[in-house]
């Protein structure tokens, strides 16, 4: 098949070798999930927007060679943006997608998968968001749902904002909203205090230890996402998985659907799911973490 053209933007982005599968056993083509990823841009570039990305790309389908992209190729598109971060020892220039036309580009170099960090460019020393990775032992989901109720009333108790988003993998991501007030260091070890709070509560399901061997048949607390320069999957980017599952927003009204599990949404019909914007409406919007602390220490006392 000749390449492609996609109107984004007031730009029209070509898509190269469109009939070539990225999804071999599922017959899904690279001009499937650019057409997936155009239907959910309005959705998918406020969680993109401003923020440095690791690109997960597949050249050769799902199937072969991973790679995974931090630096900008000096052969990207002006009109692609860029940020130059701070990395031990120098610097390194990330992508940033701001655009339909930049998320195109993006999917035309075979990139399934987006990750983006827990900062803005413009304030990159200072997340606005947390995230708690609920990562089971195995693919037991009830095991999820119970964490996610035990650490959502949890956050409750801290006067804390939560959403939800299954990770299109295993698990879900119970992210907070911050008011980018604090650095790094400090807003992962409360973080850390938060998971250790509750797995204190149930020591026999939960646990945060990060050696697989101590952990046992225990679901995983992990919050190493909330480290300077790491990342977390974007809501609504495919998983290179079996079916191309998507990473979905929910509400919490959703958490006790029998037919819930990470994998729910695909990008046959994740576009559905964000139509009914499961996280607008959140209360309380963004929070500094300092008077949540103050409460966790007054819990662990």
């Amino acid at each position: 098949m000749s390449p492609h053209r996609v109107a984004a933007g007031g730009r029209s982005v070509e898509i190269k070798r469109p009939d070539k599968l990225l999804f071999p056993d599922d017959g899904i083509s690279k001009a499937d999930l650019a057409a997936y990823y155009r239907r959910i841009a309005p959705y998918m570039l406020p969680e993109l927007r401003g923020r440095p990305l690791m690109l997960e790309r597949y050249p050769d389908g799902t199937g072969g060679p991973r790679f995974m992209q931090k630096h900008t190729p000096d052969h990207y598109p002006d009109w692609v943006g860029r940020a130059e971060v701070a990395k031990e020892g120098g610097t390194v220039v990330h992508t940033v997608c701001d655009t339909t036309a930049t998320l195109m580009y993006l999917v035309d170099q075979a990139c399934v998968t987006f990750h983006r960090w827990q900062s803005q460019v413009k304030a990159a020393d200072n997340p606005d968001r947390l995230v708690f990775d609920l990562d089971p032992p195995g693919d037991d989901f009830t095991a999820v749902r119970r964490a996610a109720h035990q650490l959502g009333e949890l956050l409750d108790e801290l006067r804390l904002p939560s959403w939800l988003m299954t990770t299109g993998s295993r698990g879900l991501h119970v992210i907070v909203p911050l008011a980018a007030t604090t650095g790094f260091d400090e807003t992962r070890a409360f973080a850390q205090d938060v998971a250790e709070t509750l797995a204190a509560r149930d020591p026999a399901r939960l646990t945060t230890a990060a050696r697989k061997k101590a952990r046992g048949d225990r679901l995983y607390l992990d919050v190493q996402r909330n480290g300077y320069a790491q990342t977390a999957v974007v809501p609504y980017s495919v998983r290179a998985k079996p079916g191309a599952p998507v990473a979905t927003p929910i509400g919490w009204d959703q958490l006790d659907d029998p037919a819930l599990t990470a994998r729910r949404w695909t990008i046959a019909d994740a576009l559905d799911q964000a139509r009914a914007e499961p996280w607008k409406g959140v209360a309380g919007g963004r929070r500094a973490i300092g008077p949540a602390g103050r409460r966790l220490a007054g819990l662990r006392r």
